[in-house]
């Protein structure tokens, strides 16, 4: 039986990492963050059983294992990107493409997108699937919207608001949320530790995934209490599939980013109607539309 592959965000990560000798500068390249990217590059190590990385004060150095596996891996994400480049999309005429990640296409996007496609009847819409930055320049979106730091998101980007972390539960899962068993999201820079220097408490997560999406997908079919992006899961409150474990919330100190294309005037209507959906936290200003 083959032996299966460990994820390529692993492999992508280490790559980085190993042609920067600096697991910050990769998460700067890659918009996640350093802890990030230094856990999968550790799960990666403990997969082959064997160090990639001399980790020292002023930076990193590469083993013997790790100098033999990045020509390895090189090779193969390069072929991948140019593969990527040259699949014919098909023409674009009337098509408003829209990257982004999963979290925010199922929990933000998709939701609201009847009434978008009501609104322009003639415009057909596509939703790609988009983490690591070279998943953005392959799909060369109208609409781009990343996950992570102002610096990252690029100095054309805005952010979406509000910005801030809430915990949530499913109304069925009864309890305090000292009680019930917690969900973190790791990979970012806030969550359940960021919590007790704010709010207090000694919380200890038990149940841990990479994404604010699958986070909340958690809290909501009972799993836990949740601590996730407020403008991630709007409609999940609305709609009652999720609600408020404790009145607080701490600040992201990462969050939803979005570029367009402003030469295309679809992409214009969807970022302006896309804003005027997004709610409004209390003390905080709105988005101006225009």
């Amino acid at each position: 039986m083959a032996k299966s592959l460990p994820p390529l965000g692993w492999l992508r990560s280490f790559e980085a990492a190993a042609r920067h000798l600096s697991f910050t500068a990769a998460a700067e390249e890659m918009s996640l963050t350093q802890s990030a990217v230094s856990q999968q590059v550790k799960s990666l190590e403990t997969r082959l059983g064997a160090a990639l990385f001399m980790r020292h004060a002023r930076g990193l150095a590469l083993t013997d294992a790790g100098r033999r596996l990045l020509p390895e891996v090189e090779a193969p994400l390069q072929a991948l990107t140019s593969a990527l480049d040259v699949v014919d999309t098909g023409p674009a005429k009337n098509l408003l493409t829209i990257a982004t990640s999963v979290s925010v296409a199922h929990w933000i996007i998709a939701p609201r997108l009847p009434e978008f496609t009501a609104r322009f009847p003639t415009l057909r819409v596509r939703i790609l699937s988009a983490i690591w930055p070279d998943d953005f320049h392959s799909a060369r979106a109208d609409v781009e919207i990343r996950f992570g730091s102002a610096k990252q998101a690029g100095s054309d980007a805005e952010p979406l608001m509000p910005n801030r972390l809430i915990p949530l539960k499913s109304p069925a899962l009864k309890g305090e949320l000292h009680d019930l068993p917690l969900i973190e999201a790791v990979g970012t820079s806030s969550g359940w530790q960021s919590w007790a220097k704010t709010v207090g408490g000694t919380p200890s997560p038990s149940l841990y995934t990479d994404t604010y999406g699958m986070a909340l997908h958690l809290a909501a079919h009972g799993s836990g209490v949740a601590l996730v992006s407020e403008l991630l899961a709007d409609h999940a409150l609305q709609t009652g599939l999720v609600a408020r474990a404790h009145p607080a919330s701490i600040p992201g100190h990462e969050g939803y980013y979005m570029s367009i294309n402003k030469d295309k005037p679809a992409a214009v209507d969807f970022r302006d109607w896309l804003v005027s959906k997004m709610p409004v936290s209390a003390g905080q200003a709105p988005l101006d539309p225009t």
